[in-house]
């Protein structure tokens, strides 16, 4: 993800400069607090997006944390099409990481810069599932994309 955020961070640069003067420990405390929201938040963001397309919509959807590596996870227990399975991956990225480092660069703001860097990192994960996703080649009329029920992933059923 180092590439994403350096052109995040080259962006913000290029536009406002950098100034850390506006880092304190009420700033530190924030971005800690904050980081811990959207960390909720990104795992909703990837409920939504799956419930939307389930056809069972939200009860097809678990959410929990794996204590072991104190992970948070969203599951989705419906197959999905392929574009259907790739956007909810993604959308929590592109939402909290993309949209707010734009934000950030608009308005000025530090802490949103570092929060949205700080999202494009934890998008880490699910860009590896997107990359294989997209890497995936079948020549099969049909495939499913559904996640792995115990495991980070996903699995592909073709017909």
């Amino acid at each position: 993800m180092l590439p994403f955020m350096a052109l995040t961070f080259w962006g913000y640069y290029n536009v406002n400069g950098f100034d850390l003067d506006g880092i304190s420990l009420g700033f530190a405390v924030a971005a800690f607090l904050l980081i811990l929201c959207l960390t909720i938040l990104h795992e909703l963001i990837h409920g939504i997006t799956f419930g939307i397309f389930a056809k069972n919509h939200f009860h097809s959807i678990d959410f929990g944390i794996i204590w072991s590596s104190f992970t948070p996870y969203c599951n989705c227990s419906e197959p999905l099409r392929k574009w259907q399975y790739l956007l909810g991956v993604a959308m929590p990225t592109l939402v909290l990481g993309g949209a707010v480092a734009v934000v950030a660069v608009i308005t000025n703001q530090l802490l949103l810069l570092f929060l949205a860097e700080s999202m494009i990192l934890s998008g880490g994960g699910d860009f590896l599932i997107t990359l294989k996703i997209l890497l995936y080649r079948t020549d099969k009329k049909e495939s499913v994309y559904y996640d792995h029920p115990y495991e980070c992933g996903f699995v592909v059923f073709e017909k």
